[in-house]
């Protein structure tokens, strides 16, 4: 028969935290009292102020806490140590008029007019519009976004916030993500396939349960609309072909945390012609064939790779690239050749090579036309 709970609060919260830390569950709490000999309803009962969801528990903190907490801030009383409230800005993305939707941004938006917390996470190669379209659909439907681009260094620090020296005085900032949280904006984490176990500290937001500010003492609750959305090339998993260097194997715990997961392909050649043509008209050139062409090159370039025939690709992003630097020299193979270049010698030489395939007018451009400049 279990015994009587014999243990003060302060001993049986001290005895519970050594084997399971602060923050535990049902099942953590009936395997502490199973090993103890205690009633599981009588302990539950005598934790119940430390309750922060139904068979949950956070021993660091009561409930009532949070709840004076929540809504509610006075600076620490230390000298020279103040907060920095929100920022005072508009902080919904311009609608770009050459944007043509395509693949996921349907669903994207939906999931975003919805103003429901569902963390949604968008994977696909490098320049075929994952960031554009959630920034697109953010301005369409006029909501705030907040976008934070990550990094193996990002951390709490940079993303919940940090003390920072203003003026001689140390002055606490939000970061984006409790900036976004406060907002109800939408948080757009970008390249999150290049973070560490730093980026750990969303997990309690990505289940959209806010976060609780240990330096400053403050809960922060998401405000109606919140929502996570991050973009990455691979699907957290690592890059096993090497394209893309410094993406990390992120922790499975993390990613389960994002119920769906979109594959965003390169647009289909009909509607990235319109995207090029949309892009030139904007910046008055007046040039469908050379739009066409572009695709065309584009296409067999990407079935090749997809093939195993090459190892390189050109993106839509690359092809807006070409586009805007034939607005500026008025020359085809130039504006090709330079936007190429980033390549190695023989992948920029069978591109440069197949563009003369698909385009009979173009003429593949000598040295003295790429390096000359116009003197004025």
């Amino acid at each position: 028969m279990p015994r009587k709970l014999a243990l003060k609060d302060d001993q049986l919260i001290a005895s519970i935290q050594e084997l399971y830390g602060s923050e535990i569950t049902s099942g953590d709490l009936k395997g502490f009292c199973a090993s103890r000999g205690l009633n599981y309803q009588t302990v539950s009962r005598r934790l119940e102020g430390y309750k922060t969801a139904r068979g949950r528990w956070n021993l660091e903190v009561t409930a009532k806490d949070i709840e004076d907490l929540e809504n509610t801030y006075v600076a620490p009383s230390v000298p020279g140590i103040g907060i920095i409230g929100a920022v005072k800005q508009n902080l919904v993305p311009d609608k770009d008029n050459t944007f043509v939707k395509f693949g996921n941004f349907v669903d994207i938006k939906k999931i975003i007019q919805s103003r429901l917390f569902y963390p949604t996470f968008i994977t696909g190669l490098s320049g075929n519009g994952k960031t554009f379209s959630v920034e697109q659909a953010c301005a369409q439907l006029g909501r705030e976004l907040i976008r934070v681009n990550i990094t193996i260094e990002t951390d709490a620090d940079d993303l919940l916030g940090g003390f920072r020296l203003v003026n001689g005085e140390t002055v606490w900032h939000n970061g984006p993500v409790t900036e976004a949280l406060q907002r109800g904006a939408v948080l757009l984490l970008d390249e999150i396939d290049l973070a560490s176990n730093k980026i750990l500290c969303l997990q309690s937001i990505l289940e959209g349960k806010g976060v609780f500010l240990k330096k400053i003492g403050r809960f922060v609750k998401p405000a109606a609309g919140f929502n996570v959305i991050a973009t990455a090339n691979t699907k957290g998993k690592g890059s096993d072909d090497g394209r893309f260097i410094g993406t990390n194997v992120l922790n499975e715990a993390f990613l389960e945390r994002f119920p769906v997961t979109f594959e965003q392909s390169y647009p289909a050649p009909a509607v990235e012609q319109r995207i090029l043509e949309g892009i030139a008209l904007d910046l008055q050139v007046e040039d469908r064939d050379f739009c066409k062409r572009l695709v065309d090159w584009a296409d067999v370039i990407r079935k090749t790779f997809y093939d195993g025939g090459i190892e390189e690709i050109i993106s839509t992003r690359r092809l807006v690239h070409i586009i805007r630097a034939y607005s500026i020299f008025q020359d085809k193979a130039k504006a090709i050749q330079v936007c190429v270049n980033r390549f190695d010698d023989e992948t920029k030489q069978s591109f440069l090579e197949l563009y003369d395939k698909v385009d009979a007018d173009f003429q593949l451009p000598t040295i003295e036309q790429v390096d000359s400049v116009e003197v004025f």
